[in-house]
C-alpha cells in the first residue's frame, strides 16, 4: 500500500515530502491589476503551513487579455513580481513546493472585464470571440513561456500549463472549436501544437531544474478521450514534463465517451505508460479512503480542490488520524473565515450550489 506521506522525487526538481497537491482554486482575491493580495497570500500559505506537499496558485493570467475572471492573479508582468516572490519564499519555508498555474482564458474572458471582445482559435458566434492571426498565437505562446520564466525569477519551483476546462489550451485542442487552418488547426498534432510549443519553451528556457506540469481535461469542453490519450503519452516521450494533472471531476466514475461507454475514466490513465512522469487527478476526493484509494489505483499524487478549502492542513490530519472525518458541506461563512477565506473568497464560493449556509439558517 503506497503512502500519502511517501515523498516523490521530480524528473526535473525538487522533491516533494507527501502525496498532496493543493489544487489550483479560483478564488478571486487579488488586485484589480493582477497583483498578489494579502488575502491571497493568506489563504496560499495556510495551506503550505497545513501540509501539502505542493501549493499551487490559482490559474494565473499570461496576458492582459485572458484574464478569466475578477481579483485573478496575474503573471504577465513584471509588476507582478514582488508579490509572487513574497510567495514562492513563504511557501517554499513551510517546506511545500511552490507551482504557478499559467493560464488563458480564450474565449471565456468576459469582454467586460478586458475591454474588448475575447480571443479563440476560431471565430465563435457564441461568445463573441475573434480568431487570433497566426502571429497573435506565436505571441501566446512566447507569453506562456516568458510567464514561466518570470515565475522562476520569483522563486517558484515550477509551474504548471493549464490546458483543460475550455480554457484557450484547451480551445486548441478541441476539434470542435478549433477550425483553423494554418499549423495550428486540423490534425490532432496541430491542434496540440500551442501546448507541445509552449513545453518546448519552458524547458528551454527554464532549464532541468524547474518542474513542468500540463492539467488536461479527459472529456467534455470537445475533448475526446482517445485524443487526450494520445497527447498524455506525447508529453510522456517529450521527456520534458514532470506532472501531468488529469482533472477529472469524479476520479471514481464512469467515461463519459460514448467510445468507452461503461469504463472507469481513472483507468484510461493510470494504465498508461508514464515513463518518470507523475500522475495526479483530482475530483471528489473527500475522505481519507478516498485518498488511500486513489493512491492504490497507482495514481502518484492526490490533488485536493474542495476539501482542501474545508482542511487547510487536510495533509496533518490525516497523517495524525487516518480516519478522520472532514466537514460536511454545506459549512457557514464562520467556518471558511476560519480556514483562511476572505470575504471576496466566501462570496464566490455561494456560487457553488450547497457549498454555503447562513448560519441561522434551519
Amino acid at each position: 500500500m503506497v503512502s500519502a506521506y511517501s515523498p516523490i522525487k521530480f524528473a526535473h526538481g525538487l522533491e516533494m515530502a507527501n502525496r498532496f497537491m493543493l489544487a489550483p482554486l479560483t478564488n478571486q482575491q487579488s488586485h484589480t491589476d493582477g497583483t498578489l493580495s494579502d488575502e491571497e497570500h493568506h489563504w496560499l500559505t495556510m495551506r503550505a503551513k497545513g501540509g501539502f506537499g505542493i501549493t499551487m496558485t490559482c490559474a494565473s493570467h499570461v496576458q492582459r487579455i485572458g484574464q478569466g475572471f475578477p481579483g485573478q492573479l496575474g503573471c504577465f508582468s513584471d509588476d507582478h513580481l514582488e508579490g509572487l516572490s513574497r510567495l514562492a519564499a513563504d511557501i517554499k519555508g513551510a517546506n511545500s513546493v511552490a507551482l504557478v498555474q499559467l493560464h488563458h482564458a480564450g474565449n471565456r474572458s468576459p469582454k467586460e472585464l478586458i475591454g474588448e471582445a475575447p480571443v479563440c482559435p476560431s471565430d465563435d458566434e457564441k461568445t463573441g470571440a475573434r480568431a487570433l492571426a497566426t502571429s497573435e498565437v506565436e505571441a501566446v505562446i512566447a507569453d506562456f513561456i516568458s510567464a514561466a520564466v518570470r515565475s522562476q525569477r520569483a522563486g517558484f519551483d515550477g509551474v504548471e500549463l493549464h490546458g483543460a476546462h475550455g480554457y484557450l489550451i484547451c480551445q486548441f485542442l478541441s476539434s470542435e472549436l478549433n477550425q483553423r487552418t494554418d499549423q495550428y488547426g486540423g490534425s490532432l498534432e496541430n491542434r496540440a501544437r500551442v501546448l507541445m510549443s509552449i513545453v518546448d519553451g519552458v524547458r528551454e528556457s527554464c532549464g532541468p531544474d524547474f518542474i513542468l506540469a500540463v492539467r488536461l481535461s479527459p472529456e467534455r469542453f470537445g475533448m475526446r478521450t482517445a485524443e487526450i490519450q494520445q497527447l498524455f503519452g506525447w508529453l510522456v516521450k517529450s521527456n520534458k514534463v514532470d506532472l501531468i494533472d488529469m482533472s477529472l471531476w469524479d476520479v471514481f466514475g464512469d467515461c463519459a465517451d460514448p467510445d468507452f461507454a461503461g469504463k472507469k475514466l481513472l483507468d484510461q490513465f493510470v494504465s498508461l505508460e508514464r515513463g518518470t512522469v507523475m500522475l495526479t487527478v483530482a475530483g471528489k476526493i473527500h475522505t481519507p479512503a478516498d485518498v488511500q484509494r486513489v493512491l492504490d489505483a497507482g495514481v502518484d499524487i492526490v490533488t485536493l480542490g474542495r476539501a482542501a478549502i474545508l482542511h487547510h492542513d487536510y495533509p496533518k490530519k490525516m497523517q495524525v488520524d487516518a480516519s478522520f472525518s472532514p466537514r460536511t458541506l454545506p459549512v457557514t461563512e464562520a467556518v471558511l473565515a476560519q480556514e483562511g477565506l476572505s470575504p471576496a473568497f466566501i462570496g464566490y464560493m455561494k456560487n457553488w450550489k450547497g457549498f454555503v449556509v447562513e448560519a441561522n439558517a434551519s
